[in-house]
């Protein structure tokens, strides 16, 4: 695979190791519309169309730089499948995710995003995150940036209720009231342990949640998030029926390493694509 960055694009050529559909419908990104072989994507307050062709992806957008560290174009996705599709449970998984990358996301926005996103769909986490955009936050082009932690600090209890987050609201309003005049960014440089106890202590955050960010937001890798379709994963490849999610994520961190994080969404991705359980 090879990666070009232009003035004002990123062609990714022969990309046997991106696809766009895949890496947006993993679970790590709620920003995004797909339409045909086109689709766009919005982080932070930048926005990229992406156009699929037979022999590469073309990525348009006025951030090239921003973009080219968010989709992760640095690292070698080849050398991580080839360690991991040797792995017996990991097989299958990795060659039908095959095109998955694991996006460098804005942290404040994943924060926000993953509160939101517990026991909920896909449909209405979109709804909820692009009501909050409209509401707090600044109008760009066409589109709307996500708001900033100071741009959210004006939201009200009645305001996520609206944004349709039921009884996620005041965990969001305690959280985003407990993060205000926090510089959140430090939250990278702390140790594993601290940032784990950093965002279980926040409203609304729980053990799956706390890893999807420092996976998503942070860039983690040696985290495996697991949810209800990980935990059946798990359940069918071991032959058991445990509900110890502590036990499952200990195991297959334990399994994984510092590829944890690549496995679990190659996990998530084939599993839950396939109704698997």
């Amino acid at each position: 695979m090879k990666v070009v960055k232009n003035k004002d694009s990123i062609v990714v050529y022969n990309p046997e190791d991106f696809n766009v559909v895949q890496t947006l419908e993993c679970g790590q990104i709620f920003r995004f519309n797909i339409e045909g072989n086109s689709a766009t994507v919005y982080s932070k307050d930048k926005r990229a169309k992406l156009y699929t062709y037979n022999d590469r992806i073309e990525i348009k957008t006025s951030d090239v730089d921003y973009f080219y560290n968010f989709f992760d174009f640095s690292t070698d996705y080849s050398k991580i499948k080839n360690e991991l599709k040797n792995d017996t449970f990991l097989s299958s998984a990795v060659k039908y995710g095959y095109g998955i990358r694991i996006l460098k996301n804005d942290l404040f926005e994943m924060i926000v995003s993953f509160i939101i996103s517990a026991n909920n769909n896909i449909a209405r986490i979109k709804k909820s995150i692009e009501y909050l955009c409209q509401h707090f936050g600044t109008k760009m082009t066409d589109y709307y940036a996500f708001p900033t932690l100071d741009e959210l600090k004006h939201a009200t209890v009645v305001d996520y209720k609206d944004a349709g987050l039921g009884y996620r609201a005041e965990q969001m309003y305690e959280t985003i009231s407990k993060l205000t005049n926090k510089d959140i960014e430090n939250l990278k440089s702390m140790d594993e342990a601290e940032q784990f106890k950093f965002l279980i202590n926040l409203k609304g955050i729980g053990e799956k949640v706390a890893n999807c960010i420092l996976l998503f937001g942070i860039g983690r890798k040696d985290v495996f998030p697991v949810d209800t379709w990980i935990n059946k994963v798990y359940n069918r490849l071991t032959n058991t029926q445990t509900t110890n999610r502590k036990l499952i994520t200990r195991e297959l961190t334990n399994r994984y390493g510092n590829l944890s994080g690549y496995a679990q969404q190659y996990f998530f991705y084939y599993f839950r694509d396939n109704k698997l359980s």
